[in-house]
């Protein structure tokens, strides 16, 4: 299993097109935009660029990784010799249940599905399929060539087989699986995303600023990062994405998404992919921000 087609190259497709490269799989990256697929190449050669200096890696070896990588903006010519294909578009039903028909028409019948949903149900993606045995959750954690985890999702159909390739796959990619059952959020973000609207739900009844409420996070519960600041670097739109999949799915008010977030994502704040969210990441407050270093 050497060929592996990525749909969607944005942070996460191309985060998982890394990986698997690196780890000298042949790999289909899949997008509609030319410019996406340009800006993900980019990233992942800037990033390899950064263990090269680091001397993780050997400028062969980044070359080798980048070699492995192919491009296509039709979906129909990249995966038509997949062994396994990761879907890592939005955090949308209605697209992913798009894709997941156009890949069962496309791809070889014995061909694995896996998805990187991180809150969808794997039963109800794999049910728009004449292959819901082969469809799985393949959950991996932003930035995919640092994190370990991979959630493993068992659709309500999935074979035996099926998740034991997918598992054998995560760990030949030195990643550490784990198996999830196919609820609302999984395990990560069902614990996770409460916590962030927790958060919010605090700066929006005035208890305490943004600052202090990461500082708290931080300094008090040896978090690596602030759950606001965090919620900026995953996205304000796939926060609420994934709150609005576990209020639908648990019809539970405890999921349901504070009001300034979703004013926020109205808004097109949506954290560092936009320039602003609960902090300022634009142009200007960079320069800022440089200012002042050189100024001390």
């Amino acid at each position: 299993m050497k060929n592996i087609a990525v749909i969607g190259a944005g942070t996460m497709g191309n985060g998982i097109a890394h990986v698997f490269a690196q780890n000298d799989y042949r790999v289909q990256l899949i997008d509609i935009s030319q410019n996406s697929l340009d800006k993900a190449i980019a990233t992942i050669s800037k990033n390899l660029d950064r263990m090269v200096s680091k001397e993780k890696i050997t400028e062969e070896y980044k070359q080798r990784t980048l070699d492995n990588i192919t491009t296509f903006t039709n979906m129909e010519e990249g995966v038509e010799y997949a062994s396994l294909v990761v879907e890592a578009a939005t955090e949308n039903l209605d697209l992913k249940l798009k894709i997941f028909r156009d890949l069962d028409t496309f791809c070889p019948e014995d061909t694995l599905l896996a998805t990187n949903t991180s809150s969808i149900s794997i039963t109800q993606i794999a049910a728009v399929t004449s292959r819901p045995e082969r469809v799985i959750g393949m959950h991996f954690m932003n930035p995919v060539p640092i994190m370990k985890l991979v959630e493993i999702i068992k659709g309500y159909n999935t074979s035996i087989e099926t998740y034991n390739t997918v598992k054998e796959i995560s760990e030949k990619l030195n990643k550490i699986p784990v198996e999830v059952n196919d609820y609302p959020g999984f395990v990560a973000n069902r614990i996770l995303m409460p916590m962030i609207n927790e958060a919010i739900e605090t700066l929006y009844n005035g208890v305490a600023g943004v600052k202090e409420i990461d500082t708290v996070m931080k300094l008090g519960m040896a978090h690596p990062m602030g759950p606001l600041q965090l919620a900026d670097f995953i996205g304000l739109d796939v926060c609420l994405s994934i709150l609005n999949v576990m209020y639908n799915g648990f019809k539970n008010p405890k999921y349901a998404p504070c009001p300034l977030l979703v004013n926020m994502v109205t808004a097109d704040k949506l954290g560092i992919k936009s320039g602003e969210g609960f902090y300022d990441y634009s142009e200007s407050r960079k320069a800022e921000k440089v200012a002042t270093m050189f100024a001390k």
